[in-house]
């Protein structure tokens, strides 16, 4: 592209309880990465209040977008495009960032392109990956999602499998408030797991037979409530570090398992995950080694483009925007938007 314009892009990401702004150039190159988090906040009611989430966003969104314009050098007068999430997310947040965009955009007479939450977390693997290009196969794995999908071009996906209950991210977080460790529930079992033994309970993984790449949470979560309140009622000694280890045992394996024979299945050789639970260190490790028996390519984005941020939106905002994709002023918040949907 070096006889070409640069395409500047500053995009907004506000779906839950981070307010987030980056400046991306020609897709893959991000200039600056804002994100200013909510979970402290959040930590004093074991998740995510959605009234609390919408006023943060409201009180941060000007100051977050005005250090990353900052920090990537560059003025509201430089840009080609602004992009913003519209969905799926939390109703109220979502539309602070959409009106924020539209704002923008009308003033400066910007181009505004929508993105798609769950479109934002797969591009984020373009950002340190230069070689990765459609298709291929990825895993989005995060707090509201387990999607299993064939990246067939840009913004194009088809889906091969999905969770029917909880998301894994979900389920983490459940079990974690189970074990007593608190929001958010991710990372707070990824470090305990370190000091359990993750042979120590069997808990089970779903087999759906209808459904070869589709996945199920509730019954793994349920089982390890089981095996607390069965602990408790028999007087005997709850391991919470066992547990953690147990569960995620169960749900990391589950998640490779399908992956890699979805791989296989469909003849890719490249394999990517996406999304907040990407950044769990067993299923990185694991989705590493599998990968690797299989002699399939892994990719990965780093811890800080799994969770949202505004530089995974960037880089889809970019290629919808070469696509011709533009949403006018009556753009608004979807909250239960569907992949593939527009």
């Amino acid at each position: 592209m070096s006889d070409e314009k640069d395409i500047l892009i500053l995009a907004i990401e506000s779906s839950c309880d981070e307010t987030a702004a980056a400046v991306v150039k020609n897709g893959r190159t991000v200039l600056s990465n804002v994100i200013s988090s909510q979970i402290e906040l959040h930590k004093l009611y074991g998740g995510v209040v959605p009234e609390i989430a919408s006023r943060k966003h409201i009180e941060k969104i000007n100051q977050v977008i005005g250090e990353a314009l900052s920090d990537a050098g560059v003025t509201l007068d430089d840009l080609d495009a602004v992009g913003v999430t519209y969905g799926p997310g939390l109703v109220g947040a979502l539309l602070v960032g959409v009106a924020e965009a539209k704002a923008i955009s009308w003033a400066k007479k910007l181009p505004l392109v929508g993105v798609h939450h769950i479109e934002g977390h797969v591009s984020a693997n373009y950002i340190e990956n230069p070689d990765l290009e459609p298709p291929f196969l990825c895993l989005i794995v995060s707090g509201g999602h387990t999607h299993l999908v064939i990246v067939k071009d840009y913004g194009e996906f088809e889906i091969l499998g999905k969770t029917r209950d909880d998301a894994a991210g979900e389920a983490f977080d459940k079990v974690a408030r189970a074990i007593g460790l608190g929001y958010p529930g991710g990372p707070k079992i990824d470090k305990l797991s370190r000091e359990g033994n993750p042979d120590a309970i069997p808990f089970p993984k779903a087999k759906l037979e209808d459904g070869p790449y589709d996945f199920s949470f509730s019954g793994v979560k349920s089982a390890v409530l089981n095996h607390i309140n069965r602990c408790r009622m028999q007087g005997e000694p709850i391991c919470e570090a066992d547990i953690a280890a147990s569960f995620q045992k169960s749900v990391v394996e589950t998640l490779v398992e399908k992956a890699v024979a979805a791989a296989k299945a469909y003849g890719m050789d490249r394999l990517a995950i996406a999304g907040g639970v990407a950044s769990n260190s067993t299923l990185r490790q694991a989705m590493e080694r599998a990968c690797e028996a299989e002699h399939i390519r892994f990719y990965h984005p780093s811890p800080i483009f799994c969770t949202d941020n505004a530089a995974m939106i960037g880089v889809a905002a970019y290629y919808e925007y070469r696509k011709g994709t533009r949403h006018g002023l009556d753009l608004n918040a979807v909250p239960n938007l569907k992949l593939g949907e527009r």
